[in-house]
């Protein structure tokens, strides 16, 4: 099995309160596996396709669009992954308190 380039994660934001975290992606880079410890919510910076691989095996696709946000809870458990041939990046908004 080929092994992925990995995405690039630069902390943007981290006081406490919150942890803003832009991700830059090269096409078919990945995030690695990873369990979410806070709600968080997903700003777009670029439009793109997201392959999310969840546990067990089975995947989903998530269209983004610049600048439309989206959120999901404490505990999501997955692997993204740029399947567009673009550049794709995001910022991850965590509420951790």
């Amino acid at each position: 099995m080929t092994e992925r380039m990995k995405a690039a994660p630069t902390m943007r934001i981290e006081n406490g309160r919150v942890r803003a975290t832009e991700w830059a992606f090269a096409p078919g880079a990945e995030t690695g596996w990873h369990r979410h410890g806070h709600d968080y919510v997903v700003v777009p910076l670029t439009d793109g396709d997201l392959l999310i691989e969840h546990p067990g095996g089975t995947t989903t696709t998530a269209h983004l669009t610049q600048g439309i946000p989206y959120a999901n809870m404490i505990g999501v458990e997955h692997n993204v992954v740029n399947a567009g041939s673009e550049h794709l990046s995001f910022l991850e908004i965590e509420i951790t308190s």
